[in-house]
């Protein structure tokens, strides 16, 4: 029984991986074939709740793991509504761990891509990645928890599904409720070049690369069908085998149990191997697709990440999955990631091009990293019981 639970994470890792590595080649940006972090703050953007066009998206891989994980929890007859275990409180940790993957680019599964295609930038955030989640297997180890999920009402299990099933429809209808209009200024329109400009038609955003530049990542993407499709297989996969990269981190500290440490182990291996055979390894710190060296903000985010997704109980994947399983606090936690998406690029906190040109972080990102983290040991402090039991022995 043993041997083949490993057999199954192993297999969702090359799975996962292969996926990944088609996504890429048939269009999605590089060392991205997916990554929640960032195909979720490129959905905030498509619903207009941050403005920077050049991530803007409804990604279809996001709406097919969602929708996978569901159809695997019905077929397996596991579907099962929980939620009430501090909604409030996940979908704070959800804006924290979103705010530090931005900061970083990308989640742990996109840091997986990244490690196998090369980019040694990735290695620094993993050590991040494990600091923090060995800080909050010392809190788990003090008492931390968010309490018990309880049974709920079946309506709430399946609203996040239903939103993605409208997600989905909106990504292939297109609509536009609302059409371009000129810009103005003073009572005249505004052009350039002897041409007006107006406002993007909505209510979906789409990033659109301009005439001659290099492509913005919102713009780099697979056709729909493939994207929805290789969500899909993820969805099931990662349902399936339990996959979670904070997950097989935890268990090898806490249990020193390697079962999910060896899918992700696997993914990366099939990455490398993929990307060497597909011409775009490129081992380094310099020049990575999407990227920055900004090693100690590259440390810092996934040290937030990592501690975030123990508290969590699991990666943003992995809380994708749940929700589609049934468990509306994970949804909650889905919410709390898509409204930190949105502060990320409103409040200028996500890493990208600088003035100077380079890629790196902002000065907002890198103060908002530092509270992100200390919200998240406040948090895990008054959630954990050996240290909220001193407070109530000194009084």
């Amino acid at each position: 029984m043993r041997r083949k639970e490993f057999i199954v994470v192993i297999g969702s890792g090359i799975l996962i991986g292969l996926v990944a590595l088609y996504l890429m080649a048939r269009g999605n940006p590089g060392n991205m074939g997916i990554c929640i972090a960032c195909f979720e703050r490129d959905i905030a953007g498509a619903l207009g709740l941050h403005r920077a066009s050049i991530v803007q998206y409804l990604r279809p891989e996001i709406i097919g793991i969602l929708l996978g994980a569901l159809v695997a929890a019905l077929a397996a007859r596991e579907f099962k509504v929980k939620g009430g275990s501090a909604p409030v409180t996940r979908f704070v940790i959800g804006m924290l761990v979103m705010i530090g993957a931005l900061v970083f680019l990308g989640c742990p599964l996109r840091l997986s891509l990244r490690l196998g295609a090369g980019d040694m930038n990735a290695l620094v955030g993993l050590f991040g990645f494990v600091g923090g989640i060995g800080a909050g297997v010392l809190f788990l180890k003090s008492g931390f928890n968010l309490g018990i999920a309880k049974d709920s009402k079946r309506i709430d299990g399946w609203i996040l599904p239903v939103i993605a099933v409208v997600l989905l429809g909106l990504a292939i209808f297109k609509p536009v409720l609302n059409p371009a209009q000129p810009v103005m200024f003073k009572g005249k329109p505004v052009t350039v070049n002897g041409e007006a400009v107006t406002t993007a038609p909505g209510p979906i955003f789409a990033s659109k690369t301009p005439e001659g530049a290099k492509p913005v990542p919102g713009d780099m993407k697979a056709p729909l069908v493939i994207s929805l499709i290789g969500g899909l297989v993820v969805g099931v996969v990662a349902y399936r085998s339990r996959f979670c990269f904070a997950g097989g981190i935890r268990d090898a500290m806490l249990t020193r149990d390697v079962k999910l440490l060896s899918g992700v182990v696997a993914l990366v291996a099939v990455v490398a191997l993929g990307t060497y055979f597909m011409g775009s390894f490129k081992f380094g710190f310099a020049d990575q697709p999407i990227a920055h060296s900004d090693h100690l903000f590259n440390f810092m985010g996934m040290a937030v990440v990592g501690l975030g997704s123990t508290m969590l109980g699991g990666c943003p994947l992995r809380q994708l999955v749940l929700s589609g399983n049934g468990n509306s606090d994970s949804s909650m936690s889905v919410f709390g990631m898509i409204a930190g998406a949105a502060f990320a690029h409103n409040f200028v906190f996500a890493a990208g091009k600088l003035p100077s040109g380079t890629m790196g972080v902002p000065g907002n990102g890198k103060i908002a990293v530092l509270i992100a983290l200390s919200l998240l040991i406040l948090i895990a402090m008054f959630n954990s019981e050996a240290i909220t039991g001193r407070f109530a022995k000194k009084k």
